[in-house]
Protein backbone atom coordinates (compact mmCIF):
# COMPACT_ATOMS: atom_id res chain seq x y z
CA UNK A 1 0.00 0.00 0.00
CA UNK A 2 1.22 3.50 -0.99
CA UNK A 3 1.26 6.15 1.82
CA UNK A 4 2.03 9.74 0.35
CA UNK A 5 4.10 12.55 1.95
CA UNK A 6 2.46 15.74 1.70
CA UNK A 7 3.91 19.62 1.49
CA UNK A 8 1.39 22.39 2.42
CA UNK A 9 3.18 25.51 2.54
CA UNK A 10 2.33 28.20 -0.08
CA UNK A 11 3.95 30.73 -1.73
CA UNK A 12 1.94 33.17 0.29
CA UNK A 13 3.62 32.17 3.46
CA UNK A 14 7.21 32.62 1.99
CA UNK A 15 6.63 35.75 0.24
CA UNK A 16 7.10 38.09 3.60
CA UNK A 17 10.38 36.57 4.33
CA UNK A 18 11.33 36.14 0.76
CA UNK A 19 10.46 40.14 0.14
CA UNK A 20 12.41 41.45 3.40
CA UNK A 21 15.76 38.68 1.71
CA UNK A 22 14.99 40.51 -1.93
CA UNK A 23 15.08 44.08 -0.78
CA UNK A 24 17.86 43.74 2.23
CA UNK A 25 20.12 41.34 0.60
CA UNK A 26 19.72 41.11 -3.00
CA UNK A 27 19.69 45.13 -3.79
CA UNK A 28 22.83 45.74 -2.04
CA UNK A 29 24.58 42.51 -2.68
CA UNK A 30 24.38 44.02 -6.45
CA UNK A 31 25.64 47.45 -5.47
CA UNK A 32 28.32 46.35 -3.63
CA UNK A 33 29.55 43.83 -6.66
CA UNK A 34 28.89 47.50 -8.69
CA UNK A 35 31.66 48.42 -5.94
CA UNK A 36 34.13 46.12 -6.30
CA UNK A 37 34.01 46.48 -9.87
CA UNK A 38 34.68 50.02 -10.13
CA UNK A 39 37.71 48.87 -7.52
CA UNK A 40 39.18 46.47 -10.44
CA UNK A 41 39.25 49.39 -12.73
CA UNK A 42 42.12 51.52 -9.73
CA UNK A 43 39.38 53.12 -7.33
CA UNK A 44 39.48 52.53 -3.65
CA UNK A 45 36.49 50.87 -2.47
CA UNK A 46 34.63 52.79 0.53
CA UNK A 47 34.96 50.86 3.54
CA UNK A 48 31.80 50.67 5.03
CA UNK A 49 31.31 48.16 2.45
CA UNK A 50 33.20 45.72 5.22
CA UNK A 51 30.29 46.05 7.66
CA UNK A 52 27.81 45.56 4.80
CA UNK A 53 29.11 42.40 4.21
CA UNK A 54 28.98 41.27 7.52
CA UNK A 55 25.26 42.13 7.76
CA UNK A 56 24.46 40.47 4.06
CA UNK A 57 25.84 37.19 5.53
CA UNK A 58 23.77 37.47 8.52
CA UNK A 59 20.46 38.22 6.34
CA UNK A 60 21.25 35.27 4.52
CA UNK A 61 21.54 33.21 7.67
CA UNK A 62 18.18 34.21 8.84
CA UNK A 63 16.07 33.30 5.39
CA UNK A 64 18.29 30.34 5.47
CA UNK A 65 16.65 29.18 9.12
CA UNK A 66 13.34 30.58 8.60
CA UNK A 67 13.04 29.11 4.86
CA UNK A 68 14.44 25.75 6.10
CA UNK A 69 11.74 25.48 9.06
CA UNK A 70 9.08 26.19 6.73
CA UNK A 71 9.80 23.94 4.69
CA UNK A 72 10.26 20.96 7.38
CA UNK A 73 7.07 22.26 9.26
CA UNK A 74 4.77 21.63 6.40
CA UNK A 75 5.99 18.23 5.37
CA UNK A 76 3.41 15.43 6.91
CA UNK A 77 2.75 12.10 6.39
CA UNK A 78 -0.31 10.15 7.64
CA UNK A 79 -1.45 13.61 8.08
CA UNK A 80 1.12 14.09 10.78
CA UNK A 81 3.34 17.27 10.80
CA UNK A 82 6.73 17.37 11.40
CA UNK A 83 7.67 19.46 14.24
CA UNK A 84 10.75 21.72 14.18
CA UNK A 85 12.10 22.82 17.47
CA UNK A 86 15.50 24.31 16.56
CA UNK A 87 16.55 28.40 18.05
CA UNK A 88 17.61 30.16 15.47
CA UNK A 89 20.46 31.19 18.62
CA UNK A 90 21.30 27.99 18.31
CA UNK A 91 22.36 27.55 14.41
CA UNK A 92 23.67 31.32 14.29
CA UNK A 93 26.03 30.00 17.03
CA UNK A 94 26.67 26.50 14.98
CA UNK A 95 27.47 28.23 11.55
CA UNK A 96 30.10 31.18 13.62
CA UNK A 97 32.01 28.49 15.13
CA UNK A 98 32.18 26.82 12.12
CA UNK A 99 33.33 29.10 9.97
CA UNK A 100 35.74 30.23 12.35
CA UNK A 101 37.18 26.88 12.95
CA UNK A 102 37.69 26.30 9.47
CA UNK A 103 39.36 29.35 8.58
CA UNK A 104 41.91 28.49 11.31
CA UNK A 105 42.12 25.19 10.26
CA UNK A 106 42.57 25.92 6.70
CA UNK A 107 39.59 24.26 5.76
CA UNK A 108 40.21 20.61 7.46
CA UNK A 109 37.15 21.30 9.90
CA UNK A 110 34.22 21.67 7.61
CA UNK A 111 33.11 18.32 7.11
CA UNK A 112 32.40 18.46 10.68
CA UNK A 113 30.82 21.86 10.12
CA UNK A 114 28.85 20.61 7.31
CA UNK A 115 27.68 17.47 9.77
CA UNK A 116 26.75 20.11 12.45
CA UNK A 117 24.49 21.94 10.18
CA UNK A 118 22.75 19.04 8.95
CA UNK A 119 22.56 17.28 12.59
CA UNK A 120 21.15 20.46 13.56
CA UNK A 121 17.94 20.60 11.25
CA UNK A 122 17.52 17.00 11.84
CA UNK A 123 17.98 16.30 15.13
CA UNK A 124 15.09 19.44 16.12
CA UNK A 125 13.01 17.28 13.96
CA UNK A 126 10.06 15.03 15.06
CA UNK A 127 6.65 13.67 13.57
CA UNK A 128 4.40 12.08 16.14
CA UNK A 129 6.37 12.98 19.07
CA UNK A 130 9.37 10.61 17.46
CA UNK A 131 13.08 12.08 17.02
CA UNK A 132 14.62 12.03 13.82
CA UNK A 133 18.43 11.67 14.57
CA UNK A 134 21.07 11.97 12.14
CA UNK A 135 23.87 9.42 12.02
CA UNK A 136 26.61 10.92 9.55
CA UNK A 137 30.24 11.21 11.16
CA UNK A 138 31.71 14.09 10.24
CA UNK A 139 34.72 11.64 9.75
CA UNK A 140 33.40 9.88 7.26
CA UNK A 141 32.78 13.20 5.28
CA UNK A 142 36.12 13.96 5.39
CA UNK A 143 37.37 10.84 4.02
CA UNK A 144 34.58 11.15 1.00
CA UNK A 145 35.90 14.89 0.59
CA UNK A 146 39.51 14.05 0.54
CA UNK A 147 39.60 10.71 -1.49
CA UNK A 148 37.32 11.54 -3.83
CA UNK A 149 38.13 14.88 -5.03
CA UNK A 150 41.10 16.53 -2.82
CA UNK A 151 43.68 14.01 -3.40
CA UNK A 152 43.06 13.66 -7.27
CA UNK A 153 42.33 16.90 -7.67
CA UNK A 154 45.95 17.35 -6.15
CA UNK A 155 47.48 14.57 -8.57
CA UNK A 156 45.78 16.40 -11.76
CA UNK A 157 47.55 19.83 -10.55
CA UNK A 158 50.68 18.10 -10.47
CA UNK A 159 50.60 16.69 -14.16
CA UNK A 160 49.38 19.94 -15.36
CA UNK A 161 52.23 21.91 -13.91
CA UNK A 162 54.73 19.33 -14.75
CA UNK A 163 53.51 19.33 -18.30
CA UNK A 164 53.80 23.48 -18.80
CA UNK A 165 57.13 22.82 -17.50
CA UNK A 166 58.00 20.35 -19.76
CA UNK A 167 56.57 22.34 -22.65
CA UNK A 168 57.37 25.95 -22.09
CA UNK A 169 53.92 26.84 -20.74
CA UNK A 170 52.07 25.98 -23.59
CA UNK A 171 48.67 23.99 -23.29
CA UNK A 172 47.20 23.12 -26.37
CA UNK A 173 43.44 22.97 -26.22
CA UNK A 174 42.97 19.31 -26.07
CA UNK A 175 44.73 19.13 -22.36
CA UNK A 176 42.79 21.34 -21.19
CA UNK A 177 39.28 19.76 -22.67
CA UNK A 178 41.11 16.77 -20.78
CA UNK A 179 41.55 18.62 -17.77
CA UNK A 180 38.05 19.59 -17.65
CA UNK A 181 36.51 15.97 -18.50
CA UNK A 182 38.68 14.72 -15.50
CA UNK A 183 37.26 17.40 -13.15
CA UNK A 184 33.96 16.51 -14.64
CA UNK A 185 34.39 12.68 -13.92
CA UNK A 186 35.81 13.59 -10.26
CA UNK A 187 32.78 15.30 -9.34
CA UNK A 188 30.34 12.44 -10.26
CA UNK A 189 31.17 10.04 -7.39
CA UNK A 190 31.90 12.92 -4.79
CA UNK A 191 28.58 14.00 -5.64
CA UNK A 192 26.67 10.63 -5.08
CA UNK A 193 29.12 9.93 -2.04
CA UNK A 194 28.05 13.26 -0.02
CA UNK A 195 24.71 12.69 -1.15
CA UNK A 196 24.54 9.06 0.23
CA UNK A 197 25.99 10.09 3.49
CA UNK A 198 23.52 12.97 3.78
CA UNK A 199 20.65 10.11 4.06
CA UNK A 200 21.39 8.44 7.25
CA UNK A 201 18.76 8.85 9.72
CA UNK A 202 16.86 6.89 12.96
CA UNK A 203 13.38 7.06 13.55
CA UNK A 204 12.19 5.16 16.02
CA UNK A 205 13.88 1.85 15.81
CA UNK A 206 14.29 2.39 12.23
CA UNK A 207 17.58 3.35 9.82
CA UNK A 208 16.50 5.62 6.74
CA UNK A 209 19.22 5.55 4.00
CA UNK A 210 20.03 4.50 0.61
CA UNK A 211 20.63 1.31 -1.18
CA UNK A 212 22.50 2.04 -4.33
CA UNK A 213 25.46 0.16 -6.35
CA UNK A 214 28.46 2.60 -6.67
CA UNK A 215 28.84 2.19 -10.76
CA UNK A 216 25.20 2.32 -11.41
CA UNK A 217 24.76 5.46 -9.62
CA UNK A 218 27.46 7.08 -10.72
CA UNK A 219 26.85 6.16 -14.22
CA UNK A 220 22.82 7.17 -13.99
CA UNK A 221 24.56 10.92 -12.53
CA UNK A 222 27.00 10.88 -15.24
CA UNK A 223 24.44 10.31 -18.14
CA UNK A 224 21.51 12.79 -16.47
CA UNK A 225 24.53 15.80 -16.26
CA UNK A 226 25.57 14.88 -19.88
CA UNK A 227 22.60 15.58 -21.52
CA UNK A 228 22.05 18.55 -19.16
CA UNK A 229 25.53 19.80 -20.61
CA UNK A 230 24.64 18.85 -24.30
CA UNK A 231 21.26 20.69 -24.28
CA UNK A 232 23.07 23.92 -22.58
CA UNK A 233 20.81 23.81 -19.38
CA UNK A 234 17.26 22.82 -21.56
CA UNK A 235 17.28 18.97 -20.22
CA UNK A 236 18.34 19.86 -16.73
CA UNK A 237 14.51 19.41 -14.86
CA UNK A 238 14.42 16.11 -16.33
CA UNK A 239 17.83 15.63 -15.08
CA UNK A 240 16.43 16.52 -11.44
CA UNK A 241 13.21 13.80 -12.20
CA UNK A 242 14.94 10.79 -13.24
CA UNK A 243 17.71 11.18 -10.15
CA UNK A 244 14.81 12.26 -7.70
CA UNK A 245 12.87 9.24 -8.66
CA UNK A 246 16.35 6.91 -8.93
CA UNK A 247 17.35 7.49 -5.41
CA UNK A 248 13.82 7.21 -4.13
CA UNK A 249 13.20 3.80 -5.65
CA UNK A 250 16.46 3.18 -3.12
CA UNK A 251 16.16 4.83 -0.42
CA UNK A 252 14.76 2.25 2.72
CA UNK A 253 13.46 2.55 6.05
CA UNK A 254 14.34 -0.80 7.83
CA UNK A 255 14.55 -2.15 10.99
CA UNK A 256 15.72 -5.61 12.18
CA UNK A 257 12.57 -7.32 11.02
CA UNK A 258 10.80 -5.23 8.73
CA UNK A 259 12.16 -3.33 5.48
CA UNK A 260 10.08 -0.56 3.34
CA UNK A 261 10.67 1.68 0.42
CA UNK A 262 9.89 5.21 -1.08
CA UNK A 263 9.37 5.68 -4.50
CA UNK A 264 7.93 8.47 -6.73
CA UNK A 265 4.93 8.34 -9.01
CA UNK A 266 7.01 10.13 -11.98
CA UNK A 267 4.95 11.73 -15.02
CA UNK A 268 8.04 12.70 -16.72
CA UNK A 269 6.76 15.19 -19.83
CA UNK A 270 3.97 17.04 -17.60
CA UNK A 271 6.61 17.30 -14.79
CA UNK A 272 9.28 18.42 -16.57
CA UNK A 273 7.18 20.90 -18.33
CA UNK A 274 6.00 21.79 -14.75
CA UNK A 275 8.76 22.82 -13.62
CA UNK A 276 10.09 25.30 -16.65
CA UNK A 277 6.73 26.96 -16.49
CA UNK A 278 7.43 27.53 -12.67
CA UNK A 279 11.25 28.98 -13.81
CA UNK A 280 10.45 31.16 -16.10
CA UNK A 281 7.60 32.62 -14.19
CA UNK A 282 10.52 33.57 -11.32
CA UNK A 283 12.67 34.67 -14.46
CA UNK A 284 10.19 36.81 -16.15
CA UNK A 285 9.31 38.53 -12.36
CA UNK A 286 12.99 39.23 -11.43
CA UNK A 287 12.19 36.63 -9.20
CA UNK A 288 9.14 37.86 -6.81
CA UNK A 289 7.30 34.90 -8.11
CA UNK A 290 9.86 32.62 -6.39
CA UNK A 291 8.23 31.48 -3.28
CA UNK A 292 5.45 30.53 -5.33
CA UNK A 293 7.79 28.18 -7.39
CA UNK A 294 9.34 26.89 -5.13
CA UNK A 295 6.48 26.21 -2.71
CA UNK A 296 4.80 24.64 -6.50
CA UNK A 297 7.91 22.19 -7.68
CA UNK A 298 8.26 20.82 -3.95
CA UNK A 299 4.74 19.84 -3.39
CA UNK A 300 4.67 18.52 -7.14
CA UNK A 301 7.49 16.33 -6.29
CA UNK A 302 6.93 15.09 -2.49
CA UNK A 303 3.45 14.73 -2.63
CA UNK A 304 4.05 12.20 -5.55
CA UNK A 305 6.31 10.85 -3.04
CA UNK A 306 5.21 7.25 -1.44
CA UNK A 307 6.09 4.95 1.66
CA UNK A 308 4.96 1.42 0.82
Amino acid sequence: MKNYLNFNLTGKKVFPIWLLFYCSFLIPYVYILIIIQRAQMGEIPPLYIYPVFICLFLIALILIFYISKLMIEHISYKEKTIVFEGKFAEFIGIVLLGYFLSIITLGIYSPWFVRNLHSFFIDNSSCDSHKFKFQGKGGGLFKIITFTFILPLIFLMIFMVSYLMNNSGVTPRSIVVFQQLIIWCLMVPYMYLVHKWFVNIDFKDYNIRWETNFWESCGKIALELFLSIITFGIYMPMAVLKLYKYFSERTVVKNQEITRKFGFDSDDLNDFLFIWGQLLLTVITFGIYYPWSICNVYSRLIGKTYLQ
